[in-house]
């Protein structure tokens, strides 16, 4: 019974030791190379593209940048990598990203059995049918023995064979690796109806010549929260990405933009004190600077500048806030507080 409780106690010894030293390592590392390694979409409006000189931008970019002005004090310090929905998940396993923000559907499967870890939800989103009005389809289920183009390693093609299954329908899938082949594909007449997360139809909607000959069916068929993605085993690196999300939600909910961040460090409420890293827990928790969420809301603004400015009424999609709004507005979004 010894030599079974000694043995036991070595196993537990090393997995502690193994586990302690693995914490910290991302952001030991981040920090030695100087820049957040970010995985995003190879280019999805509104949520991750790049220009024509090469600059990132939309709602899950600025993640990215917000962890990176946790870290830096500066938003910039972040290089992109553009990942196929099939790519994505080895590259964040493999260590070739820090983390994953890219329009990614958090489900039990991806949580408990690929190495990773969900941060947070930064849309709250749900999957829908594009068709082309000449159609003549009002409802998704008038579209029985249709075709669609869909993007391959997505839980797009799962809730597609669910939704068809549950109301004793046929279809046929049409794949392809990247959102804006599928929307070419669609342009062509290839298939009868695009399906992905809503959000996204209204970003590959505006890439039709003509976005008006088009519309969005009203069902909305699944539940996809989606959310920034880490590996697993270094706790404090997804506390870092987890309270970067937080942050920006907070400040929000407190009234303090990146307008007006430096004046409010003149505030007595000491919630606004305690997000601005002037009392309480600081930055110790997570091993940054005291100012790290001044930082965030100084370079990327609260969660309401970045969602207006990227897929909200300020930009091309004008999607609303709905259930991506506060909590005390009548939407799903909730950050812990900051304390």
């Amino acid at each position: 019974m010894k030599k079974i409780y000694a043995i036991a106690s070595a196993v537990a010894l090393a997995t502690a030791f193994s586990t302690t030293a693995q914490a910290g390592a991302t952001l030991d590392s981040v920090k030695k190379k100087g820049f957040v390694q970010c995985g995003v979409s190879t280019g999805l409006a509104g949520f991750s593209s790049a220009d024509d000189k090469g600059n990132w931008a939309g709602l899950d970019v600025d993640i990215c940048r917000a962890v990176a002005a946790a870290v830096f004090g500066s938003a910039d310090k972040v290089k992109y990598s553009p990942l196929t929905a099939k790519e994505r998940f080895t590259a964040l396993q493999s260590g070739e990203v820090d983390m994953l923000s890219r329009n990614t559907t958090w489900t039990l499967t991806r949580d408990t059995s690929l190495g990773l870890n969900f941060a947070g939800v930064n849309y709250y989103d749900g999957q829908g049918f594009l068709v082309a009005k000449d159609l003549g389809v009002k409802s998704a289920l008038e579209l029985d023995g249709a075709s669609f183009c869909i993007q391959a390693g997505t839980t797009t093609e799962l809730n597609l064979a669910d939704y068809f299954r549950a109301n004793k329908m046929s279809y046929t899938p049409i794949t392809f690796d990247k959102s804006d082949e599928t929307v070419k594909a669609f342009e062509a007449g290839r298939c009868d109806a695009l399906t992905s997360d809503q959000s996204q139809l209204y970003a590959l909607r505006i890439q039709l010549k003509d976005p008006g000959s088009a519309m969005v069916l009203p069902e909305v068929i699944s539940k996809e929260p989606l959310g920034p993605v880490v590996a697993q085993g270094d706790d404090e690196w997804f506390n870092i990405v987890r309270w970067s999300l937080h942050a920006m939600l907070n400040a929000e909910e407190l009234g303090v933009n990146s307008g007006n961040v430096a004046k409010m460090m003149e505030s007595k409420d000491p919630n606004i004190r305690r997000l601005l890293g002037l009392e309480g827990i600081k930055g110790k928790g997570l091993g940054l600077q005291d100012g790290w969420a001044a930082s965030i809301i100084k370079d990327v603004g609260n969660y309401s500048e970045a969602f207006e400015r990227n897929v909200g009424m300020s930009s091309p999609l004008k999607i609303a806030r709905g259930q991506n709004a506060l909590w005390n507005k009548g939407g799903l979004q909730y950050a812990p507080p900051i304390r």
